[in-house]
């Protein structure tokens, strides 16, 4: 009964946190729209993109204690099958999505019964090693625009019940964007109140019990990666939605670098705090890059004193400063 109530308030707080992000990112969006800032509502959905693709690497290492350097393999798989279905298959905004979605998950299967038979630092090294073959067999591929990418992705429209909106539109397209992601949120935030999803979080606190209890670690392993390819591939997929091309740099190691941050500015572990760290890296980067060319230089720096100083990360930081107890996810 009282794990049931502890359950319960936790998922409680996650929604609320969800919530807030939504209210804020929508007044944000508003703003934007009045004052027609057409360029920062795209970065903003660019953000969101990211901040999905973050939420799986922190469905990785924050809730299953799997460290994954090559997530941008997926993200990347999804952004070149979305290309080719919306350009060459003329395809819709749903289906692709969903093609993109099942077929994300039967790549994490592939790549699943590879990376996860090993742990700790070698699950890290054989993930960031498939993502830099795939890159560098994608760089070279001529059917996939080599290293100039696919480009010539047409605009998707979105049908919305009674009426449809375009990707081109920026507000409407961010408010398309942000309702997915929070879905994708609210769908994960479920799964981990479920006894499939406590039974994930024992891989990271302690994998022994989960065997001592019946179940079989390396399914549940196997489980999660693959939701984790999935979730990535689906963000993956909006990507040329936004942009009109997919190229080579989505499948490298500096997207999948980038989402560890965003993972670690927002809190490990949290779900919800790599949007938010989604969004504080992405703002540091057009701010700081509109003074400087070495933005990147500074951005490391102010990451190096975030892990020092707040190494919670950012939800860790409201809870401790609100003096309350919130659930760790």
């Amino acid at each position: 009964m009282a794990d049931h109530i502890v359950a319960r308030g936790a998922g409680e707080r996650r929604m609320n946190w969800a919530l807030v992000f939504g209210l804020l990112a929508t007044a944000c969006a508003v703003g934007g729209w009045l004052s027609g800032e057409s360029f920062y509502l795209r970065l903003a959905t660019e953000a969101l993109i990211f901040g999905c693709l973050a939420m799986a690497v922190d469905l990785l290492l924050g809730i299953a204690g799997l460290l994954s350097l090559g997530q941008a393999l997926f993200f990347g798989f999804g952004a070149y099958l979305s290309s080719l279905l919306l350009r060459d298959a003329g395809m819709g905004f749903w289906t692709v999505l969903a093609i993109a979605l099942a077929g994300g998950a039967l790549a994490g299967l592939v790549g699943g019964l590879i990376a996860i038979r090993s742990r700790g630092v070698y699950f890290a090294l054989i993930t960031f090693g498939m993502a830099q073959i795939v890159a560098k067999v994608v760089y070279n591929s001529a059917p996939l625009g080599a290293s100039d990418g696919f480009i010539g992705v047409p605009v998707p429209r979105v049908p919305l019940g009674f009426f449809e909106v375009s990707a081109d539109q920026p507000f409407a397209f961010f408010m398309v964007v942000l309702a997915l992601v929070l879905a994708v949120y609210v769908l994960l935030a479920y799964l981990l109140d479920t006894p499939f999803g406590r039974n994930m979080q024992a891989l990271r606190d302690n994998p022994q019990r989960l065997s001592f209890l019946g179940f079989d670690p390396f399914r549940y392993k196997l489980a999660v990666f693959i939701i984790a390819a999935a979730v990535s591939s689906f963000a993956g997929a909006l990507y040329p939605m936004l942009r009109g091309f997919a190229s080579p740099e989505l499948i490298y190691f500096q997207t999948s670098g980038n989402a560890v941050i965003t993972v670690v500015l927002g809190g490990v572990g949290t779900l919800i705090g790599a949007l938010y760290g989604s969004v504080i890296l992405f703002g540091l980067k057009s701010v700081l890059g509109s003074y400087t060319e070495h933005h990147l230089i500074i951005v490391g720096v102010l990451f190096i004193l975030a892990v020092v100083f707040f190494p919670a990360g950012l939800m860790g930081a409201l809870r401790k400063k609100g003096g309350k107890r919130y659930g760790k996810h």
